[in-house]
C-alpha cells in the first residue's frame, strides 16, 4: 500500500487523467437520453479540463465553469460529471493562494443561485416557499462549501509541513555547524595541550643538552646530573602526551590518564626549570583559593608558557619572577625577567601568545603582554575567578 501511494504522488497528471476520463465516461452515460446536443457535449466536456488541475489550476477552473454555464442556460438538466465544478473548486483552493481559491467559491456559490433561477420553471416559483427555496440553495452549494474548506485545509497543511521540512533543514545545518565549531574548538585546545607540553619539555631537553656538551670533558659530574635531567624531561613529555592521546580514544579504549597540573604542581614547573639553569624567583600575595580545575589548568600552563619563552629568548643570564596574586575576585599572575625583552612570546607561528590569550578569555579573562621599561619582558594575566566558583557551586 505505501509503494503504491508514492507510485500515485509520482504520477498527479496520470491520477488526474484517469479521474478526468471516469468523469466523462459518467456524463456521457447520463446525457445520452438528452435531446438537445448542447447538453450532451457539455456533459462529455465538463470533465476534461481536470487533467490540468495540477498544472494550469486557475486555466482548469474557469474552463470548467465556463462548460458549466454552458451547459446551465443551453441544456434542461444536470449530468453526473458537473462534480467536476466541486473538484476543481477542490484544486483551486488547495494549490493555489486563499485569495484566488476565494474568487472561485464565490462564482460556484453564484452559480448555484444560477442554476435555481435558470432551471426552475416561472410557473413553479409561486408553490415553492422561502424555507424550500433556502433548502433547494443549501442543497446545490454545499458541495462547493465542502470541496473549498477540504482545499484550503490541504494547502493550510501543505505549507505547514513544507515549514516543518523548512526548520528541519536549518536544525540540521545548525547542528552540523555546532558539531564543526566544537571539533575546532577541541582541535585548538589539544592544539594548545600540545604546543605547552612539547615547547617546555623540548626546550628543557636542548638547554641541559648543550650544557652537558660543554662540560662533557671538564666536568662528569655536571654531564651526568645533565643527562638525568634530559631522561626525567622526557619521561615527563612522554607522560603527558600519553594523557593526551588517551583524551582522544574512546571511552572503551581510555587509557590511563594522569590528573591535570594546576596551581598547586607550580613548584614542582618552578624546580624542573631551575635545573634547567633559570633561577626563578616565585611569591605568593593574597590567601590562596581552590580554583575550578580548567583554570588552575590555565594558569599553570600560562606560567609554564612565560618561562618557556625566557629560557628560549632571555639570554644566557636570564632570571625571571613569578607572582601570585589572589585578590577579591580574580587571580592575578605576573612573570617577568630581565632578559634581552625584544623576544616574541611566539614559537614563530604565533602558538604560544594564541594559546595564553584563548585560555584567559575562555575566562573572562585579560591578557598583558611586552617589553619592560627597564628591561626585560612581563606577562600579566588575569583570570576572574568568582563567576567560576558560583557556577562550580551550582
Amino acid at each position: 500500500m505505501t509503494r503504491l501511494y508514492a507510485w500515485l504522488q509520482n504520477h498527479p497528471t496520470l491520477v488526474d487523467g484517469v479521474m478526468a476520463a471516469a468523469l466523462v465516461f459518467f456524463g456521457a452515460a447520463s446525457a445520452f437520453g438528452h435531446f438537445e446536443p448542447i447538453g450532451k457535449m457539455t456533459g462529455v466536456l465538463i470533465g476534461a479540463p481536470l487533467v490540468f488541475r495540477r498544472q494550469f489550476t486557475v486555466t482548469a477552473f474557469w474552463a470548467v465553469v465556463v462548460i458549466g454555464g454552458v451547459q446551465v442556460f443551453f441544456s434542461s438538466r444536470p449530468t453526473a460529471s458537473d462534480l467536476a465544478v466541486p473538484m476543481a473548486l477542490y484544486a483551486l483552493a488547495a494549490y493555489r493562494p486563499r485569495r484566488v481559491s476565494l474568487v472561485g467559491f464565490a462564482v460556484s456559490l453564484i452559480g448555484a443561485a444560477t442554476v435555481m433561477a435558470v432551471w426552475i420553471p416561472p410557473k413553479n416559483r409561486a408553490w415553492i416557499s422561502w424555507t424550500d427555496w433556502i433548502l433547494l440553495y443549501a442543497v446545490l452549494a454545499t458541495p462547493s462549501i465542502i470541496a473549498w474548506v477540504l482545499g484550503d485545509s490541504m494547502r493550510y497543511r501543505r505549507a505547514y509541513y513544507l515549514d516543518l521540512e523548512d526548520k528541519a533543514r536549518r536544525l540540521e545545518r545548525e547542528r552540523d555547524q555546532q558539531a564543526e565549531i566544537g571539533a575546532a574548538a577541541e582541535r585548538a585546545r589539544i592544539a594548545r595541550e600540545l604546543h605547552d607540553v612539547i615547547a617546555h619539555n623540548v626546550s628543557v631537553m636542548v638547554v641541559q643538552a648543550e650544557g652537558a656538551s660543554y662540560a662533557l670533558d671538564r666536568s662528569p659530574d655536571t654531564t651526568r646530573r645533565a643527562l638525568g635531567t634530559i631522561a626525567e624531561t622526557g619521561r615527563t613529555a612522554l607522560s603527558e602526551m600519553r594523557r593526551l592521546l588517551g583524551v582522544l580514544r574512546s571511552e572503551a579504549n581510555s587509557a590511563d590518564r594522569a590528573p591535570q597540573p594546576g596551581v598547586d604542581q607550580l613548584e614542582d614547573l618552578l624546580e624542573q626549570v631551575r635545573a634547567a639553569g633559570l633561577a626563578v624567583d616565585f611569591s605568593v600575595e593574597g590567601v590562596p583559593v581552590p580554583l575550578p580545575q580548567g583554570m588552575a589548568l590555565a594558569a599553570y600552563r600560562i606560567i609554564q608558557e612565560s618561562l618557556t619563552n625566557t629560557r628560549k629568548h632571555g639570554g644566557p643570564r636570564v632570571s625571571a619572577q613569578v607572582l601570585l596574586h589572589y585578590g577579591e575576585g580574580e587571580l592575578r599572575m605576573l612573570v617577568r625577567d630581565d632578559g634581552r625583552g625584544a623576544a616574541a612570546l611566539t614559537d614563530g607561528q604565533g602558538n604560544g601568545l594564541t594559546g595564553m590569550k584563548e585560555r584567559v578569555a575562555m575566562y573572562g579573562g585579560a591578557l598583558y603582554v611586552g617589553p619592560r621599561l627597564e628591561g626585560g619582558y612581563q606577562v600579566e594575566a588575569v583570570l576572574p575567578y568568582r563567576a567560576a566558583l558560583v557556577r562550580e557551586a551550582a
